[in-house]
């Protein structure tokens, strides 16, 4: 077995190994990714992202999205963003298609500090989330320690997003986080946004993703808590969200309900994976953990 050539990736701080097989097929078990995204004995990331030619003539290229624990996605925003940049360098054209699980998404990157995803609409039904039972979708009732009623909201993958009036910075998220991402309403698990306006158009959000953990910024729960605020009646359709890793500048648009998300990538660095990391296996990984 030999190694493969990746790029590490982020938008920020939300960091993504970034394998290109578009030529050379790469298929990884869940227990390679897992190894990938290991921080302490992997590249580390909070996503394993890999190109495959495109399913759909209409885009670019097939984004296939792994978590850190190797379970799917079937959307990334930032992910998106840094895939818009790499094909926008390699083609020479700013505009991109790529796809998804969650349809095609349009990137336009005018440079690393400033590229522009069209994350397509949000969808409201409960089904669409999915939920495990019917419910309003902009109150879910469900609540854990000091958070309660969130806004569902699908992006591709399912998000709730509940609404603080402070403290956000204080609140125990890594504690909440993986008791709402497995609630039973959740049949695929949920991510768990937390918000809070802190100004006119400013929101202020932290989120627990599922199948990664706390993360410095996710895109999809970006355009999930505009769109929760929106609904809430906190801001307007545009507003700049303050992440822990930076800032983003989200629409959503009323014409057809699609959000868009605007901000920077960058790229750290580029390497090869060693092959004794694509031999890993579950029974290596439980053993080294032990």
């Amino acid at each position: 077995m030999t190694g493969r050539p990746f790029i590490k990736m982020h938008g920020l701080g939300n960091d993504f190994v970034i394998i290109d097989a578009r030529k050379e097929p790469f298929e990884p078990t869940p227990a390679q990714a897992r190894a990938i995204a290991d921080r302490h004995r992997g590249v580390g990331c909070d996503q394993l992202i890999v190109l495959e030619p495109p399913r759909d003539r209409a885009a670019d290229l097939y984004m296939r999205i792994l978590n850190a624990d190797a379970s799917p996605s079937g959307a990334c925003g930032n992910a998106t963003r840094c895939v818009g940049l790499l094909l926008a360098r390699e083609t020479g054209r700013p505009d991109s298609v790529i796809e998804t699980d969650a349809g095609l998404l349009r990137a336009e990157a005018a440079s690393p500090e400033r590229v522009t995803v069209d994350m397509g609409p949000a969808r409201l039904g409960w089904r669409d989330i999915p939920l495990a039972e019917e419910r309003d979708t902009l109150n879910l009732g469900i609540a854990e320690g000091p958070l309660s009623d969130p806004v569902g909201v699908s992006m591709g993958n399912p998000h709730a997003v509940f609404i603080v009036e402070d403290g956000i910075e204080t609140l125990p998220i890594t504690a909440v986080g993986p008791k709402l991402e497995t609630h039973p309403l959740f049949p695929e698990r949920a991510n768990i946004g937390v918000m809070q306006a802190v100004g006119p158009d400013r929101l202020r959000l932290r989120v627990w993703e599922r199948g990664s953990g706390l993360t410095l910024a996710c895109g999809s729960g970006a355009c999930a808590a505009m769109v929760a605020a929106v609904r809430r009646g906190l801001t307007g359709r545009r507003a700049t969200l303050l992440l822990d890793g930076g800032t983003l500048e989200m629409e959503w648009r009323e014409a057809d309900g699609h959000v868009l998300m605007t901000g920077p990538t960058a790229t750290a660095f580029a390497g090869t994976l060693d092959p004794a990391l694509l031999a890993a296996d579950d029974k290596a990984i439980k053993g080294a953990a032990e």
